[in-house]
């Protein structure tokens, strides 16, 4: 499929099916019935393409039992509204949020360590509101003694981390990146997503940006869903974005508990919309190295659905 044409298909709702004829999409056709270790939604609304995926991957009471005490922790990172796809979308998470307390969940907590002011990343963005709406509750992350450090043995340069306390005594944390560039990382998505639940993150970029992604996500306590928001996704100047500009709607979502599969699938579609070969996106290869995840989708039981 040529460029254009791709672009055409990924603004309309339908997203039309030859999309399957576009490299990196092949890998996601089905190959079974059941079990599937990753599901890829394309042409929905986010609230809706979740409640798709999750159906696929078993129900949400496969991961979330009653009585849990669940974590969600999206991208707030920036002082941005949700159209310039800066932050997660906020419709998603609010219906992770009802999904999880339909299971019986006995509390769900949103929070981010963010870049910008805390108070207005969470209100701007949207996320407040349709957390408080939801049932969720919101929480900051701002002080240090929201952390508590922990070792991470399997790391190459990240030896140890503070991490925020709502990952570290929840029974299931669920990770709720937004797919977008990132002039450091290059990419932005469930990986790079982790450093919102580290205090310092001055560390990461002194000490290969790269690597250090890598090594957080080897954590013991790691994500039980990595649901990618791909309703949006900012094409450019990321991770903060300049303008409408930057974003196309691609209305996608991503989601498996195999980190490192979901980002590999993530970065292939982002390919298809601004060149960002896999290679370069150098965490991703350096966290497979580390036995976190595969990149090798084709393994994978992989289903593709098209609403």
């Amino acid at each position: 499929m040529e460029r254009r044409f791709f672009l055409k298909a990924v603004a309309l709702t339908g997203v039309a099916s030859t999309l399957k004829m576009v490299d990196g999409f092949e890998v996601l056709a089905q190959k079974g019935s059941n079990g599937y270790d990753l599901v890829a939604v394309m042409g929905g609304e986010p609230d809706q393409m979740f409640r798709r995926a999750i159906t696929e991957m078993g129900g949400i009471g496969k991961y979330v039992k009653p009585g849990n005490k669940v974590t969600i922790k999206p991208n707030i990172g920036w002082d941005r509204i949700p159209e310039l796809a800066a932050t997660t979308n906020p419709v998603l998470v609010s219906e992770i949020i009802k999904q999880c307390l339909k299971a019986g969940a006995k509390e769900v907590i949103v929070f981010d360590h963010t870049c910008d002011d805390w108070r207005k990343c969470y209100k701007n963005s949207g996320i407040e509101d349709a957390v408080i709406a939801a049932g969720g509750k919101m929480i900051p992350a701002h002080d240090e003694s929201y952390y508590r450090e922990i070792n991470l043995p399997r790391a190459v340069n990240l030896k140890t981390a503070k991490i925020h306390q709502a990952i570290l005594d929840s029974d299931v944390w669920i990770n709720v990146p937004i797919l977008k560039n990132h002039g450091g990382a290059k990419m932005s998505i469930s990986m790079k997503n982790l450093m919102g639940i580290v205090w310092d993150r001055r560390f990461f970029h002194s000490h290969n940006l790269q690597q250090c992604i890598a090594d957080c996500s080897t954590l013991d306590k790691r994500p039980t869903l990595n649901v990618v928001d791909a309703y949006r996704l900012m094409k450019s100047n990321g991770p903060q974005g300049k303008s409408l500009a930057d974003v196309v709607t691609s209305k996608g979502l991503f989601i498996s508990a195999d980190i490192i599969a979901v980002d590999t699938a993530a970065t292939k579609f982002f390919n298809q919309i601004s060149a960002m070969p896999l290679e370069m996106v150098e965490h991703i290869g350096k966290g497979e190295a580390l036995k976190i995840g595969t990149t090798q989708l084709e393994k994978l039981n992989i289903k593709r659905i098209k609403i």
